[in-house]
């Protein structure tokens, strides 16, 4: 059931990317002419009507694009802080949507400007910019950290236990003997360094993994065995990266706040003056 909903949550993330990449490229071809156009010859363009930003098309991408945006920005923050909604879905749920929203949305908003902007909407869209590739790093920087499926931050008696339990499987798991588990732990022990500490293997722990693949193959250890043993003792590493990487992320996370908050309330600001004057010198959609 765990592996069938897994499966299921990467199809969704999958279905979501495809969503974006698909906006993308129908909103270009469809207007890449209209986009391509020097500002001073869309007036005459067959698509200026629609595509401008006061259009049919080009103001709903807008006001399509802003409601996204600030439905998940004020949906996610009230997920986190307002104690009655804590029971409303899983919090990792509504941060993968408020990623999706928050980048769909702006999206959106870029075609809504036509490519062409100044003065104080130019900062909101920026800032925008900004917020996006920001998020971006502070999602790598989230994924670093390991939480519950609640979303919880564990701590490090919890991830040390977690390690414990890990290593109690693999001894248990086929009972080694202790040559093979000395052999293993005489890499494993072994910090990583450069890249390797975040993604990937380093040498030491792809040895490791070939001197345990090979010295249960001396002791006839069946394959759907060695198989187990092999997965565990690849969690077990995981685990061990995380412990040690716990506390730098746990720090990066915090400064990234200082960084992303101040563009996400500069754009937001900028977008409701924007909004509203909008409204009051009379530009309405479809309404």
């Amino acid at each position: 059931m765990k592996s069938r909903l897994i499966t299921i949550h990467q199809l969704i993330m999958v279905i979501l990317l495809l969503i974006v990449v698909l906006t993308v490229t129908v909103l270009l071809y469809r207007g890449y002419g209209y986009y391509s156009t020097p500002i001073e010859g869309r007036y005459f363009h067959p698509d200026n009507d629609s595509l401008k930003s006061s259009g049919i098309i080009g103001h709903g991408l807008g006001i399509i694009g802003s409601l996204m945006i600030l439905g998940a920005v004020f949906g996610y923050m009230a997920r986190k802080r307002v104690r009655w909604m804590s029971n409303f879905g899983i919090l990792k749920y509504w941060l993968e949507g408020h990623i999706f929203f928050c980048t769909l949305g702006p999206v959106l908003i870029l075609f809504h400007t036509t490519f062409k902007f100044g003065g104080i909407v130019a900062i909101s869209v920026w800032c925008m910019v900004a917020v996006v590739l920001s998020g971006i790093i502070g999602r790598f920087i989230y994924i670093q950290i390991p939480h519950t499926i609640e979303g919880r931050e564990l701590s490090l008696q919890e991830l040390q236990e977690q390690e414990r339990e890990l290593d109690h499987q693999l001894r248990s798991t086929l009972a080694m003997n202790e040559s093979i588990f000395d052999l293993l732990h005489s890499y494993s022990d072994e910090k990583p360094t450069g890249i390797s500490k975040f993604i990937g293997w380093s040498q030491s722990e792809k040895t490791a993994l070939r001197n345990l693949k090979e010295g249960l193959q001396k002791q006839q250890v069946t394959p759907v065995k060695t198989r187990e043993v092999l997965r565990i003792y690849k969690q077990q590493i995981s685990m061990k990266k995380r412990i040690e990487r716990l506390a730098t992320m746990q720090n990066l996370f915090k400064y990234w706040h200082v960084a992303h908050l101040p563009f996400a309330l500069v754009m937001l600001v900028i977008m409701i003056i924007h909004s509203t004057v909008v409204i009051v010198f009379g530009y309405k959609w479809i309404f």
